[in-house]
């Protein structure tokens, strides 16, 4: 154990939740003393910052891949008044630079390039003439259309509207962002401006938002400055100790064979746990001392030691990376991603896993600045065209959730449209809601069969509630206990195929009768 880990296991409960709470807020980074300032803007461009160094690498390999694009669709019922929210998109396309960045290539070198300040226009659609009966489908046709559109990162604004009007008091809005301009934490910020927007602009108001001090090309060009010297190379020691070696490709067994090129077509299964039981698992990870979100990583490398039979295990999560006060109202693309090796060696216990998986998590957090494109740099592993660097799995807690558009006038509710695409093998992306703890799985569907995402949802639920029961178990025996339900799960599965068999068998005899009998009655 390092003598971080000792110092906070030292600590009372009381403390070390504060602590957990903080880091987990992303409020203890090593450079969060240092502020970010405007740059010169006689020249609009700028370097890009090292997260999209990776996505523009990824566009130059697939252009206008569809797996970059954030997509968020909203019914409106009621009065909208079109104007008043095209003005809002026009002041937001106005405030954030990033939003109307297109990059090109000078000396060999990507650069971001900001646009001159231009009118914005939402695309309208009219399906008013429609018979009633197919404008729904119309609309889902339009929306799947939308969530597969490219952007050209050389000429399109990254961020394009379409508004559907099903009549005088229906729409539908569709909203897509790429990426490389925008994160989660955006789409927070996005909502909030149009909502205040939108209600000023319609009557008649002026903006009441303030100027930013900064903007996303100004942090691109702080965290070249700073991310050298000592700082990075004390980042860069650490993360290179903690992934030495020969890193481990996780053999997640697939139910057909990797492409030589990885591909990006994904669907999507859920699993909530009922408000019971998650209160159940609320109260374990409280009296452990930790996080939801590391009793859920421990938990989820117990099944991949389970499915893989390997012991070091290595996924990735996200980190937002907005430790600045001056990024918190900015759009643009932050985030990080964190790279969590835990060694399940040795037949631990449930709660001595979760000791190694604290330890790791906590020092992560803390040595969260160096972005994941120059770790990947520094380690310079072994690539493969077929799959990401260093892991192909993420494990994702939605610790804040994105506000709901609220318009005056207006009852606004969420049109969620099939994803197909997927920038991983998996993504669980779990967030505690009203009704329970919500854990969606993203999947490569050129890799897995639906069957087998659903059987791994209901494994991870059987372990979880395992788990709460007995967390001292050791990993055999909770290994163990999950084999057996598995085998009677697939025993059901199996006295459910043939019962299905039979009726099935029944229904074609008796079509057979019957149909011997009409011949029998024409003869």
């Amino acid at each position: 154990m390092t003598d971080i880990a000792k110092r906070i296991a030292a600590l009372s409960p009381e403390k070390r939740n504060l602590l957990l709470q903080k880091l987990n807020n992303q409020k203890e980074s090593a450079f969060s003393h240092t502020q970010i300032k405007p740059q010169n803007r006689e020249s609009n461009t700028f370097p890009l910052s090292f997260a999209q160094q990776r996505l523009w690498f990824l566009d130059q390999l697939q252009p206008g891949n569809p797996a970059f694009n954030i997509c968020q669709f909203m019914r409106l019922s009621g009065w909208l008044n079109v104007a008043a929210l095209e003005q809002s998109f026009q002041k937001v396309v106005k405030r954030h630079e990033a939003l109307r960045t297109t990059f090109t290539i000078v000396d060999g070198q990507p650069l971001q390039v900001i646009s001159p300040i231009s009118v914005f226009t939402i695309k309208l659609v009219n399906l008013q003439e429609l018979p009633l009966d197919k404008r729904e489908s119309e609309v889902i046709h339009l929306a799947h259309q939308e969530t597969q559109k490219s952007f050209d990162l050389t000429k399109d604004c990254l961020l394009r509207v379409t508004l559907l009007q099903l009549s005088e008091t229906e729409h539908i809005l569709l909203l897509s962002i790429h990426h490389i301009a925008a994160d989660a934490w955006s789409i927070g910020v996005l909502i909030r401006e149009i909502t205040t927007l939108y209600e000023n602009f319609s009557r008649g108001y002026p903006s009441p938002l303030p100027e930013l001090q900064i903007q996303y090309a100004d942090f691109a060009v702080w965290q070249h400055q700073y991310l050298q010297g000592e700082k990075l190379e004390t980042l860069l020691n650490y993360w290179q100790q903690k992934l030495s070696g020969q890193l481990p490709i996780l053999e997640l067994p697939i139910d057909m064979p990797r492409p030589k090129l990885q591909t990006f077509n994904g669907a999507r299964q859920c699993l909530v746990l009922s408000k019971p039981f998650s209160e159940q698992l609320k109260g374990l990870y409280q009296r452990e001392g930790i996080t939801l979100f590391m009793i859920l990583i421990a938990a989820f490398k117990t099944l991949l030691y389970w499915y893989t039979g390997q012991a070091e295990i290595i996924i990735g999560t996200d980190i937002a990376n907005r430790n600045q006060m001056e990024t918190k109202e900015l759009i643009g693309f932050f985030v990080n991603q964190l790279v969590l090796r835990t060694n399940l060696s040795g037949n631990p216990s449930f709660r001595e896993l979760l000791e190694r998986v604290r330890e790791v998590t906590l020092e992560a957090y803390s040595h969260q600045d160096l972005p994941f494109d120059k770790l990947v740099d520094a380690l310079n592993p072994v690539r493969h065209l077929s799959r990401p660097p260093l892991f192909q799995i993420k494990l994702i807690l939605e610790n804040t959730q994105t506000p709901s558009l609220e318009l005056s006038n207006l009852t606004i509710k969420s049109l969620e449209v099939e994803k197909k695409t997927t920038q991983l093998d998996l993504l669980w992306e779990i967030a505690e809601t009203e009704q329970g703890i919500v854990a969606v799985l993203e999947y490569n569907t050129d890799l897995f069969f639906p069957a087998t995402i659903n059987r791994m949802l209901k494994h991870f639920e059987t372990l979880l509630n395992q788990i709460v029961t007995k967390p001292t178990a050791k990993l055999n025996e909770l290994i163990e206990l999950l084999t057996v339900a598995d085998q009677e799960q697939e025993f059901i599965q199996s006295k459910n195929i043939k019962q299905e068999y039979k009726l099935k068998l029944k229904t074609i005899k008796r079509q057979v009768i019957n149909t011997a009998t009409e011949i029998e009655d024409l003869k």
